[in-house]
């Protein structure tokens, strides 16, 4: 039993335990910002990753497919691709990787005209699915997407 003088401190100790796991739980999405429309940035990632040797599995129209279904959405443009010497070492580790395996990589136009980059944190892998935090391969699929993003969003 929980006296009522305690209660107070109780309920603060539970809250925040639950922020603590909320805030755990919660993936780190880079952002990053593109001078190019949409589908400009999408067509340089996609030959950045073909230009680097990776495989693009798919592209997918989000605005085509709002249209389809007689709504409206900003350009919003998702490219899937990968490595299978990277993603592979980690599904050999846990299977559950590849829920988020291959690598996405979302561009959308806000509101406001701006077009934003955006993709999960390869380092969320390991605290999703019980990966070593320092395994070679999210450094590498890390490095990776800061550089493929980097050139799609290169002034030049």
């Amino acid at each position: 039993n929980i006296s009522m003088r305690r209660l107070p401190k109780f309920l603060v100790a539970l809250t925040l335990a639950g922020a603590a796991l909320t805030t755990q739980a919660t993936a780190e999405i880079i952002h990053k910002h593109s001078p190019h429309s949409v589908a400009v940035t999408i067509d340089r990632l996609q030959a950045a990753v073909e230009g680097a040797g990776a495989t693009v599995f798919a592209r997918v129209d989000h605005a085509a497919g709002a249209a389809s279904a007689e709504m409206v959405l900003r350009p919003t443009q998702l490219l899937i691709f990968g490595n299978p010497k990277l993603g592979t070492p980690a599904m050999q580790q846990m299977q559950t990787a590849g829920l988020d395996l291959p690598l996405r990589v979302l561009a959308y136009e806000a509101e406001d005209g701006m077009v934003h980059v955006t993709y999960n944190n390869p380092a969320d892998l390991a605290a999703d699915h019980g990966l070593p935090a320092d395994a070679p391969y999210l450094a590498m699929m890390t490095g990776a997407l800061d550089k493929l993003t980097s050139k799609a969003i290169a002034q030049d």
